[in-house]
């Protein structure tokens, strides 16, 4: 019972981080074809999105996992956490690029 609590609450907040990157990358790219000379950074976002559709199918996949029992719900731990960390520092390298 409280593995099944953890497991999907560690899931959903994997998931949430690597919507959150996904939907950075959308609103820079977003920014960067409405700007004159922008053209290098949407190349850049262009390039980052298969990796986050890749978190974001890894976080729903995690999710997936937290409805098991026992040994998927360490499963959905792990890949939600890996998930997270992952999601978390793509985002933190594309802000720090692109800080200003």
């Amino acid at each position: 019972m409280v593995l099944d609590v953890i497991a999907g609450v560690v899931a959903l907040v994997g998931l949430l981080a690597a919507i959150a990157h996904g939907g950075y990358l959308a609103l820079l790219g977003s920014a960067a074809k409405k700007r004159a000379g922008g053209g290098p950074v949407a190349e850049f976002v262009r390039s980052r999105m298969p990796m986050a559709g890749g978190l974001v199918g890894a976080g729903l996949l995690g999710l997936l996992f937290s409805t098991g029992g026992g040994f998927v719900d360490v499963l959905a731990i792990i890949v939600g956490a890996g998930t997270g960390l992952a999601a978390t520092k793509q985002l933190t390298a594309v802000r720090e690029r692109y800080r200003t």
